[in-house]
């Protein structure tokens, strides 16, 4: 079923969202409350292992350059909507401590998106106009069941896609080309 098919045309609010079950992850998406189940196992797996191999050289700076937080699920509130990305990323220049509320104001330098059938639609559509409407700079797909890496920069306002990475390749991508990793990784195999 389309999450955007027959959707109310008053703008959803904050308490639309907390409204929603628990079980569902809730977004507001172009004024729209988006509704999809919580990820699935290899969806969640991709995205763990991901953060995992980033954080400890991006984040802590171990074997790496540091200078970023990598957070898991950050709740963003970019003017009226309200998005949530598997992963992202905040350069510590722009953003040098974490904020005190639950949410992010500040859109992140990178936001990595794991495509599922419930959310491929709007992860390639909505959120990643989105995503360009704030300056978000780089953008990660990551497709597990077609086993492959989308990177996209945002050049001009518009996204290009960087490159796509598939299988096992060894990849580094912006903005995290310091150090290399397997793809395969990230695939529960």
């Amino acid at each position: 079923a389309d999450p955007m098919q027959d959707l109310p045309t008053r703008r959803a609010t904050y308490a639309d969202l907390l409204a929603a079950p628990p079980n569902l992850v809730a977004e507001i998406l172009e004024g729209c409350l988006v509704t999809h189940p919580r990820p699935a196992p290899r969806h969640s797996n991709a995205a763990s292992v991901l953060c995992g191999i980033l954080n400890p050289t991006f984040q802590l700076g171990r074997g790496g350059p540091g200078g970023w937080w990598i957070l898991q699920e950050p709740e963003l509130h970019l003017d009226d909507d309200v998005a949530i990305p598997e992963l992202g990323g905040w350069r510590r220049e722009r953003m040098p401590r974490l904020p005190d509320t639950a949410w992010f104001e500040l859109a992140p330098d990178w936001a990595c998106e794991v495509l599922s059938p419930s959310t491929r639609r709007y992860d390639k559509g909505e959120k990643r106009d989105l995503y360009a409407r704030h300056g978000v700079a780089h953008l990660w797909h990551v497709d597990p069941p077609e086993r492959l890496l989308e990177v996209f920069e945002l050049t001009g306002g518009k996204w290009l896609l960087w490159r796509t990475f598939r299988d096992d390749e060894e990849m580094a991508a912006p903005p995290f080309t310091a150090v290399p990793f397997r793809l395969g990784l990230l695939w529960a195999d």
